[in-house]
């Protein structure tokens, strides 16, 4: 599994268990790659401490790790928590993306 689909997972999950749907996802590719997960909840999350036995509370304990930023805004229909991941300077397959 790669790391946005991780983030992802985890931001889609956290709707599905604490918010209401409808649930949208985008992908946004720039100099960084942005996850936008959209939901009908105008409840903001929060990072929670989880203990030792405790059997959830870590997902955005997870995302803030994974990511090099992440936050939440209020849009008309609720919410939307987004995410940047840096990108590589170059593609994996070697090419310049020059066409």
């Amino acid at each position: 599994m790669t790391t946005t689909e991780l983030i992802a997972s985890e931001l889609v999950g956290n709707v599905v268990r604490h918010a209401k749907g409808p649930v949208q996802i985008r992908l946004l590719r720039s100099r960084t790659l942005t996850c936008e997960v959209s939901d009908g909840s105008l409840t903001t999350p929060r990072i929670r401490r989880a203990g030792e036995t405790d059997e959830g509370g870590r997902g955005l304990q997870l995302v803030a790790a994974l990511s090099q930023r992440w936050g939440t805004r209020q849009i008309p229909s609720g919410k939307c928590i987004w995410t940047e991941q840096t990108l590589p300077e170059h593609p994996a397959d070697g090419s310049t993306g020059a066409g």
